[in-house]
């Protein structure tokens, strides 16, 4: 395989979202079914999984943003791919996840509710993983809670087509974290005084989330691919587009994406009273952080961390 495909693979492997239901393989693998977990892989991602359950119901709120990490994106300095909405008092499993999936079987992307083990475990990485959660305070929660949790809602800000790395500021499509992002933006909105909301203008629902987050300083996550060959042949991939991406960031070999990072970044920025948690496992043992700097590569504690036994 030639450098530019392999780099062409390497930016869509990177920002795909998790596939469901898988059904047959594709050229970049995420519909095909993962090697299964040995016992012991899937009792420690369960007990890390227990673990970060326990913290979210010790924290009093109904509701968290949560990403996990998944493959492996420090080539673009990227921890996390993955975001959804863990609800306290789903109707499914309390915090279970609300979140935009790949259906493969059906080619299409769905709204799908996980529990939060099953969140857990579908990182890439059984061997190490990360998982983040933002806690809001009441008057940021609560809307986004009754949006999240009311399937109207849900759909109507669902695209018809994914695509891993959709423009976050186009609704041609959408990945996993747009979905998120745009919730936020019609919850918030919403709730402000229905401002930004348009919904007697016959604008749809994701453009005028959109249009909000644009307004409030919304900024995406840039990759920057570096050569135009690779985006040029990244759009001959499944689930990679460029139709839908700004003139000036194509001739520039960059893609402006939603990204669990970006998510976190505008919720620190504008929702005072914001809290994080940060959850990692090697194997050995979880760490657990609280506050907004990340955890060390490798799942290093510092001081201050609470360290907890696997083995």
């Amino acid at each position: 395989m030639s450098l530019p495909r392999r780099a062409a693979l390497a930016v869509a492997g990177a920002i795909a979202c998790a596939a469901w239901q898988p059904a047959g393989a594709s050229v970049l693998g995420h519909c095909v079914a993962p090697p299964p977990l040995s016992a012991a892989q899937q009792d420690r991602l369960l007990r890390f999984a227990g673990i970060v359950k326990a913290e979210l119901e010790g924290s009093g709120q109904r509701l968290a943003l949560v990403a996990r990490s998944g493959l492996d994106l420090s080539r673009f300095d990227q921890r996390y791919s993955h975001a959804g909405i863990s609800l306290q008092a789903s109707e499914h499993a309390p915090w279970s996840v609300r979140q935009l999936y790949y259906a493969c079987d059906e080619g299409r992307p769905k709204v799908f509710d996980e529990g939060l083990a099953g969140f857990v475990l579908g990182t890439d990485d059984p061997a190490m993983g990360f998982v983040s959660a933002l806690l809001l305070p009441v008057a940021a929660a609560a809307p986004v809670e009754r949006s999240a949790a009311d399937n109207r809602v849900a759909l109507e800000l669902l695209g018809d087509r994914y695509s891993a790395n959709a423009f976050a500021f186009s609704a041609k499509y959408q990945n996993c974290n747009q979905w998120v992002m745009e919730l936020l933006a019609r919850a918030w909105g919403t709730a402000a005084d229905g401002e930004g909301t348009g919904e007697d203008s016959g604008e749809g629902a994701r453009p005028r989330a959109q249009r909000w987050l644009q307004s409030r300083g919304y900024a995406p996550t840039v990759f920057d691919v570096g050569n135009p060959l690779w985006m040029a042949l990244g759009s001959l991939m499944p689930w990679l587009t460029n139709d839908d991406h700004p003139p000036e960031d194509l001739a520039a070999a960059r893609y402006r994406v939603s990204m669990p990072a970006s998510i976190e970044a505008f919720v620190q920025a504008r929702v005072p009273g914001a809290t994080r948690l940060e959850f990692c496992h090697d194997g050995r043992r979880v760490v657990v952080r609280r506050g907004w700097v990340p955890i060390a590569e490798g799942c290093r504690p510092a001081a201050g961390d609470q360290v907890i036994a696997l083995e």
